[in-house]
């Protein structure tokens, strides 16, 4: 999310603010990842910091950037996608140590999209200060709620590393660029993305408000009547790239139309939930809704929290790992919560990256 809304031509689809110019990400040029970036990281005793930071994030506003007093700390506010790529680049050719993203989750999508052109698959180590409404990446990495940078660079002194490969999300047909980030959903995720943006606009934040956002999903998909939005199905087919065969559907439901699916490398989620089951590995997962079957919704929340899927609602949910997926989608998905049209796409890994953690 670039930090101001007067420079994108795709508009926000769902409320949001001050987001980059999303529609470009599928305009630009695919950089080949063996010679992308430049990039070498220079083993200073004294690590060099380079900090992208969001002034307009929730924790951010009115208040000054830590450490900023510091000669190693380089502090940058790039207003467009434009100055985010020089910012990045200038980065790079310093060599610096870390590169902090200090956000939300959009901002570190914006980063991560834009920064796929330098640095290609050799990153500088990645500090997260979750500064961001929902902050769910920082969930994932057990971050604490209020971490600072002081702390951040504490452990990274200590070595504290956890691995995470974002998703990589381009056009299915190999042309344009691409957009980098944790968590994709497709179908009545995207209105589910309003109900968490209310929820945010009323105070409620990070789990408690995904929470809420999926309480309200459920609750308006089982007592819908016909012709309710929230018991309507976009048209999507998804194929495996790595077998070439579309994945499975239930018999329920139009075949070209799904109910929701959400793709990420997630390995831990709010609240303690499981939605990939109990023994979801790493790396990309994949889960599917293919129709708003009643007895299928009715066990949501328990197979949220890890139970089978199996046998419920004539095999409406599907939990799938490996992929890549190509997806095509008649309406916008959901990524780190911009949207973004609807299209054909390649869904699959990124880069490995390096991130600190306590």
């Amino acid at each position: 999310m670039i930090f101001d809304s007067s420079v994108s031509t795709w508009p926000a689809v769902h409320g949001s603010a001050y987001e980059i110019d999303t529609l470009r990400l599928f305009e630009q040029p695919a950089v080949p990842l063996a010679r992308a970036g430049r990039y070498a990281p220079r083993g200073r005793a004294v690590p060099l910091v380079g900090i992208v930071r969001n002034p307009r994030s929730h924790r951010n506003k009115g208040r000054d950037p830590e450490l900023a007093d510091c000669s190693n700390i380089l502090i940058e506010t790039p207003r467009t996608r434009e100055a985010l790529h020089a910012c990045l680049a200038g980065f790079a050719e310093r060599g610096i140590d870390f590169l902090v993203v200090d956000g939300g989750d959009g901002t570190v999508r914006d980063v991560l999209s834009t920064g796929e052109a330098i640095f290609g698959r050799i990153w500088p180590r990645l500090i997260i200060l979750p500064k961001g409404k929902t902050n769910a990446l920082t969930i994932d990495l057990g971050l604490p709620d209020h971490w600072s940078l002081a702390e951040a660079l504490a452990a990274a002194r200590g070595g504290r590393i956890a691995h995470r490969s974002p998703l990589r999300i381009s056009g299915a047909a190999g042309q344009g660029g691409s957009a980098m980030g944790f968590f994709m959903g497709a179908g009545v995720f995207t209105r589910a993305t309003d109900t968490a943006q209310a929820a945010h606009r009323h105070g409620a934040f990070r789990s408690f408000a995904v929470a809420l956002a999926v309480i309200w999903v459920i609750v308006q998909s089982f007592f819908g009547r016909r012709g309710n939005i929230w018991r309507s199905c976009t048209p999507m087919r998804i194929v495996d790239r790595s077998t070439g065969q579309e994945v499975p559907h239930g018999d329920t439901g139009n075949p070209d139309e799904r109910f929701i699916a959400v793709a990420t490398t997630f390995e831990q989620f709010p609240l303690g939930a499981k939605p990939f089951g109990r023994n979801a590995g790493a790396g990309l997962k994949l889960g599917l809704i293919d129709y708003p079957v009643r007895r299928f919704l009715a066990r949501l929340p328990a197979i949220i929290f890890g139970s089978s899927m199996e046998g419920w609602g004539g095999n409406a949910g599907h939990r799938l790992e490996g992929g890549p997926y190509t997806f095509d989608l008649g309406a916008a998905f959901i990524l780190d919560g911009e949207a973004f049209p609807a299209g054909r796409y390649l869904v699959e890994e990124g880069p490995r990256l390096a991130f600190v953690v306590p």
